[in-house]
């Protein structure tokens, strides 16, 4: 009788001891992958204890992002074929879309068959280490507050058996601490990431930031522009911790704190809010600096002060400025006062005589006061323009003119007014035509030779020439004169400037100024050139050339010329230029229609698929700057711009903006002002790279692009489509790189699961049927976070 009590007693105590070791094993396991917040490492840890927990010997975790789109994809217990073969399963995505829709957690026991029930080929299936395909699978998915943030798949359960019930309830149990460790985990990387953003930005701020300790007093965190001002007053060998000690502090109302004999920190302690207070920092040897400055007291959440927030400006280049409006208020001042002068000396003659003056020496006097009100004109004139040239309202209207009769025109006003030097004038004959507004070109020439005139002696001419520049004519001003010294060439054109050059006086930037603003307002540059003091100068503006036939308006409506298509003859290749200004399209259109290319013209992005679509050019120009977008931005959202090759044209020349430009999948990218002759020759070269080339041959390895058909030694190979495509881009691009991102907009036309892991996926496979060593591979190279090439002809 006791011992059937003790028989029927062993069932439930079983069972408690079941659930314990689950327990037991559960807890382990929630604290493996809740002992760090890396986020790759909790994944990792969290699908080898979901392997532990369960006997599998294979296992996947899968996040998803709000969209459902895949996210994160790692393995455990394969290895790494076994894993390039799951990964490039083509038919994968689609299978997971299927699972990853699965409300409930599943178990299968024969994949195979489940995979055919579904409409895919079992025989397709990726197979495990041993090379057979995989026969039992169980799959849970993974909540976070509600919320679906991917998947478990663990497979082949050791001992060859079936996934139990059991292996279903604790995985479900333990699906839910997952989902907690990796919203953990993300959140922790998204503040990380965020914080570093932060970060980077206060340290390139234009304006200094520090964090003092309110207890301690010491520098918690200053950024870089912070250190600059700090250096400012140190020595090399004084370290920038204990630099406020050896301040003095003078505040907007006089007081004075020395840091040496009254600790920062008694002042931090009691900091309070301060917004815009000048102050001034300095040292005992007498150097200082002077800053506006902002605090703001951070508290704890015992009300205590327990750092303060100060941002610093430093006032030097706001000095600066004010220095060179005094500067300019004077030179300004000088210049009214001498016709004024002249006037007030006139007709105090005249009126304060008591005998009367004869009608020629009365004449002579208005004469005078009349030069000296035109003087005094143009001076107010100058000014106006200056200030329209900074408000950006200054306007030209320009139309084809001629270089000679513009030049003509401004010598006879210089010797008109008075000019005594000899103009010697060398303009070619067959020079084109400009885009010019004359009479604001006559106004550069008649200010440069004004110059001139003022820094050469009488006996030496000046001389105006002028050539062609490329897609511009390039206008000389060259005198003999006093020249200019080197390390102020840059500074000429500015309008504070004035540049002394010995006792011949100054040569005032405010004329200079002007000049800069009327040449860029056309679309052109200046810029000046002297081998030194005493040696004379030489001044180049440069125009834009009109179009060939020279009478066609630019007007300032760039759709004006949306689709003016020039050249009708069969087989010139077509070239869609876009810009949203008229001058480049007009310069570009002329250049490539005299290079034997058929070109459209538009200054509207948004109709740029429309185009594409029923003009199919084979070569687009694309302005990296345009209204409401960029050029970037619609290498992203047109997809038809992946197809065809796409040369940027671009005022900006930074290294950092072509490197962008080249990885967003340009062919070239050309900076503005450019020559004719580099734009077809960089149009042409683009071309004749897109071009489809004939068969394709290296070491073993041949494409016949017309049958599509590759071999390998002599042997076909078997390659399905995406296979070959990312082939056939790679290969039509040999000995240059192909991003990631260009891959994915070529090869998978913007199609879903185009990522850069599905390429790196891909090209994997893809070396394994070429038999190509990721190590030492001789036919896909990688470029390390970069993309990927082919070797070219040489390297080949």
């Amino acid at each position: 009788m006791t011992e059937d009590r003790v028989k029927s007693g062993d069932a439930p105590l079983r069972e408690v001891e079941r659930l314990r070791r689950h327990l037991s094993k559960l807890s382990s396991a929630s604290l493996r992958i809740s002992a760090s917040l890396d986020f790759d490492t909790v994944l990792r840890e969290t699908v080898e204890s979901a392997r532990e927990l369960t006997d599998a010997r294979y296992g996947v975790i899968a996040t998803i992002d709000e969209t459902g789109t895949l996210r994160d994809f790692v393995t455990s217990g394969l290895t790494e074929d076994g894993r390039r073969r799951l990964v490039g399963w083509p038919d994968g995505p689609r299978l997971f879309e299927q699972l990853r829709d699965l409300p409930e957690p599943f178990r299968i026991a024969d994949v195979s068959a489940f995979v055919g029930s579904l409409g895919f080929a079992p025989e397709g299936l990726p197979y495990n280490p041993e090379g057979l395909p995989y026969k039992t699978l169980q799959g849970t998915p993974m909540r976070h507050r509600g919320v679906h943030v991917g998947h478990f798949f663990l497979a082949e359960k050791e001992g060859g058996q079936e996934f139990t019930s059991e292996d279903e309830e604790i995985l479900v149990l333990f699906a839910s601490q997952a989902a907690t460790a990796i919203a953990n985990a993300r959140t922790y990387q998204d503040e990380q990431r965020a914080r570093a953003d932060l970060e980077a930005l206060v340290d390139t701020s234009p304006v200094g930031v520090v964090v003092f300790d309110a207890n301690t007093g010491g520098v918690l965190s200053l950024n870089r522009e912070a250190k600059r001002v700090v250096e400012q007053l140190g020595s090399p060998d004084c370290p920038l911790e204990d630099m406020p000690r050896l301040l003095t502090c003078r505040l907007a109302d006089g007081r004075e704190i020395a840091f040496d004999r009254f600790p920062l920190s008694m002042e931090l302690a009691r900091a309070k809010t301060v917004r815009a207070e000048e102050v001034v920092l300095s040292t005992s040897d007498g150097r200082k600096v002077t800053l506006l400055c902002n605090a703001t007291p951070i508290t704890a959440q015992d009300g205590a002060i327990a750092s303060v927030v100060v941002t610093m400006q430093d006032l030097a280049p706001l000095q600066e400025l004010e220095r060179m409006r005094a500067e300019f208020l004077g030179m300004v001042s000088h210049e009214l006062r001498s016709p004024l002068t002249s006037i007030k000396g006139s007709t105090a003659t005249v009126l304060g005589v008591s005998a009367g003056f004869d009608a020629a020496e009365m004449l002579q006097f208005f004469r005078l006061i009349d030069e000296q009100v035109d003087h005094l004109t143009g001076i107010v004139k100058d000014l106006l323009d200056v200030g329209r040239i900074e408000a950006g309202t200054l306007s030209v209207s320009p139309a084809p003119s001629k270089i000679a009769a513009l030049v003509d025109q401004a010598r006879n006003t210089y010797l008109s007014g008075g000019g005594r030097h000899t103009v010697v004038i060398d303009i070619p004959p067959e020079l084109p035509r400009v885009m010019a507004d004359g009479q604001r070109v006559v106004q550069v020439l008649n200010n440069l030779l004004s110059n001139a005139a003022r820094h050469s002696p009488e006996s030496s001419p000046i001389r105006v020439s002028a050539e062609r520049d490329g897609v511009h004519v390039a206008i000389s001003v060259s005198d003999s004169g006093t020249g200019i010294p080197r390390d102020q060439l840059a500074h000429l054109f500015q309008k504070h400037s004035g540049t002394r050059d010995g006792a011949r006086g100054v040569r005032s930037g405010l004329g200079l100024a002007i000049c800069r603003g009327l040449v860029e307002a056309h679309g052109g540059r200046i810029w000046a050139r002297s081998t030194g003091a005493g040696k004379g100068a030489r001044f180049t503006f440069t125009i834009p050339m009109a179009g060939e036939g020279g009478g066609e308006a630019t007007g300032s409506d760039p759709l004006r010329v949306q689709r003016r298509t020039v050249g009708t003859r069969t087989g010139q290749p077509r070239v869609l230029v876009v810009d949203d200004d008229p001058e480049t399209l007009r310069s570009v259109r002329d250049a490539l229609s005299a290079a034997g290319y058929s070109t459209l013209v538009t200054g509207d992005h948004r109709d740029l698929s429309r185009i594409i679509s029923a003009e199919r050019p084979q070569l687009v120009l694309l302005d990296l700057m345009l209204p409401g977008s960029d050029g970037i931005k619609l290498m992203e959202s047109v997809p038809a711009l992946a197809e065809l090759p796409v040369i940027f044209i671009s005022g900006y020349g930074r290294d950092e903006t072509i490197a962008r430009a080249l990885e967003a999948g340009a062919a070239d990218y050309i900076v503005k002002p450019f020559s004719r002759i580099e734009l077809t020759a960089r149009v042409r070269a683009a071309l004749r790279r897109h071009a489809e080339p004939g068969p394709f041959l290296l070491k073993e390895l041949a494409i016949d692009y017309d049958l599509r058909r590759v071999t390998l030694a002599g042997k076909p190979l078997g390659l399905t489509a995406t296979e070959y495509e990312l082939l056939r881009v790679l290969s039509v691009n040999a000995g240059r790189v192909v991003t990631h991102n260009s891959l994915v907009r070529q090869v998978w036309s913007g199609r879903r699961f185009g990522n850069p892991k599905l390429v790196r996926a891909f090209v994997r496979k893809l070396r394994h049927k070429l038999h190509d060593d990721a190590d030492a591979p001789a036919y896909i190279l990688t470029e390390r976070g970069v993309g990927y090439r082919m070797p070219g002809g040489g390297e080949a």
